[in-house]
């Protein structure tokens, strides 16, 4: 993912800083738990589609 656009994003629930997960090719919210997909290139910004991130993930914040 491009770090320009990567700093362009903001989670659309909370407006906070997402991070990449490269691993799971997803954008992370750590303030509301939430992760989304990156699918083809394209980040899923839509909180129906995102993940919640497991008690572990939280704690860690990668």
């Amino acid at each position: 993912m491009d770090k320009k656009l990567l700093a362009l994003l903001a989670c659309p629930v909370c407006k906070g800083e997402l991070k990449l997960n490269e691993a799971r090719t997803e954008l992370v919210c750590f303030a509301d738990g939430m992760a989304f997909p990156i699918r083809e290139g394209i980040p899923v910004m839509m909180a129906t589609e995102a993940r919640s991130l497991s008690t572990d993930e939280r704690l860690h914040k990668n």
